[in-house]
């Protein structure tokens, strides 16, 4: 199993027209857990990896987790995105992780990428926050 960090823009990304805000996320890890996402290259990622939100602002932390439900596939729609992914949000890991997210300087993330693994040191406070 691998982890993934999935940066999230509010100001520029959108789920279904809506901010990609971690108030969102938390919603719709109630409402509508399951997700079909972009991801501008085709990662490496399998089905049970998880995958954890990061927020560049208004603060930027690690405020919600999903498990990957399967491998990404090309997105037939077009080159824009590249490629897609499905995932689930865990309900109440992403509750503990909204109410307590984990800031970027405990990630030791240097550049930020769309996507890329989380740090091994990191792992342990993401899944302590997140309840697993």
């Amino acid at each position: 199993m691998e982890d993934w960090i999935y940066i999230l823009n509010p100001s520029k990304d959108t789920l279904d027209g809506e901010p990609s805000t971690s108030e969102t996320i938390h919603r719709l890890a109630r409402e509508e857990p399951e997700l079909d996402l972009w991801l501008s290259r085709c990662n490496r990622m399998n089905k049970g990896d998880r995958l954890w939100f990061f927020f560049t602002h208004p603060v930027s932390a690690v405020a919600a987790v999903a498990d990957i439900d399967d491998v990404p596939h090309v997105d037939p729609e077009g080159p824009e995105y590249g490629y897609r992914v499905d995932v689930t949000l865990l309900t109440e890991p992403t509750q503990a992780l909204f109410g307590n997210p984990v800031p970027r300087e405990d990630l030791r993330l240097g550049q930020v990428r769309s996507v890329q693994k989380v740090k091994p040191e990191a792992l342990p406070l993401l899944l302590a926050r997140a309840g697993l």
